[in-house]
């Protein structure tokens, strides 16, 4: 049974739907990622699984039980969980009483109140500000501070909003530190949103896409960044390459994709004359001088549109019959020595294909 469900859960705000249908289910020790764009409904969700605010529509379990509505149900179940605000208040005393204020909220003998706080400073790398007057922190130290609250009851939930938004790299590596800990120790149920994409490959047992108040997507990484079910998810995670093209033939799970006069070969199960989206990550192309492809099966000869230096990598965009994008390193770039115009050759594997629905 799900530590957390949710059924059809659905928000209005005056009028306008921020939170559509989700359906979600947390097992209990899970750390599920939700990763969007902001405005798409992230923090809603956040605060209503939290119970701070109840659904238009919809059901809520924890641990089998409905909190939909507030009574005991709902107060039993808020006391099992902790929740840091993207933009966290702290209370008019110094850290150390902010810290410990949920312990004494809940009447534990002081002894346990000055253990369980200094080890929250402690692991949160805090103790040099015990004795700060918490409002006149950072934001980053603010949030270490609302992270540390949280942690100090040892909830079996985590909620986490943006948890290292305001922070420096540095500090984001202490928190993701501090999480990766509690997660290996207490097992701790965790819920957390991020704009950060790598944050959440790397934080996440399961990542959740939430566009335009819609959860269109849950699953492991490698589904969420490499299999994307329909266009807006592979929008978001970075799949630049979206070509539009009707399967032609199948052999097998072998298909030809007619795309502009070309051919592209991709493994899918889509029956032929189905209209398609081809999906093709640009650090998957191979660039060439010779035509040369090794086992790939999809080899192009293409003119040079486009070369862009960032950082380390250049981004090369092409015309094949169609646009493609590809990202090979600077000294790969240079070896080519590519200019604009220029013929090259691009190949890429029919496996490092994804096909998916065309639906517009």
């Amino acid at each position: 049974m799900a530590l957390i469900e949710t059924v059809n859960i659905s928000q209005n705000y005056d009028g306008r739907e921020v939170v559509k249908n989700i359906n979600l289910k947390v097992d209990r020790s899970e750390i599920l990622t939700l990763i969007g764009p902001t405005g798409a409904g992230k923090t809603t969700l956040m605060r209503i699984l939290d119970l701070l605010e109840p659904p238009y529509s919809g059901k809520l379990f924890f641990d089998g039980v409905d909190v939909t509505t507030p009574g005991a149900n709902q107060l039993e179940a808020r006391r099992r969980m902790s929740y840091v605000q993207q933009r966290p208040l702290v209370f008019t005393m110094n850290v150390y009483d902010n810290i410990a204020c949920g312990l004494r909220w809940r009447h534990m003998k002081p002894a346990i109140i000055k253990r369980k706080t200094e080890e929250a400073l402690e692991l949160l790398g805090m103790a040099d500000y015990r004795d700060r007057a918490a409002k006149t922190l950072s934001g980053g130290e603010t949030q270490r501070v609302a992270i540390a609250r949280a942690l100090v009851t040892e909830p079996e939930v985590l909620l986490l909003d943006e948890p290292t938004a305001n922070m420096d790299p540095v500090s984001t590596a202490k928190i993701e530190e501090v999480l990766a800990h509690i997660i290996n120790e207490r097992k701790t149920t965790i819920i957390m949103t991020t704009h950060n994409m790598s944050q959440g490959q790397r934080m996440a047992s399961r990542l959740g896409v939430l566009i335009n108040g819609e959860l269109l997507q849950t699953g492991s990484i490698n589904d969420i960044f490499n299999q994307p079910l329909n266009r807006e998810v592979a929008e978001f995670v970075g799949v630049e390459n979206i070509i539009k093209g009707v399967v032609e033939q199948r052999d097998n799970e072998l298909a030809r994709i007619a795309i502009n006069g070309e051919r592209i070969s991709a493994i899918t199960n889509f029956a032929v004359g189905e209209a398609v989206y081809v999906l093709i990550r640009p650090e998957t192309v191979v660039f060439s001088l010779s035509g040369e492809a090794g086992s790939a099966r999809n080899v192009f000869k293409c003119k040079v549109n486009k070369i862009n230096t960032v950082g380390s990598t250049v981004r090369i965009e092409v015309a094949c019959g169609f646009p493609l994008l590809g990202v090979i390193t600077t000294q790969a770039a240079q070896d080519l020595n590519l200019s604009i115009g220029k013929d090259v050759y691009v190949s890429f594997k029919a496996t490092a294909i994804h096909v998916i629905k065309r639906w517009h």
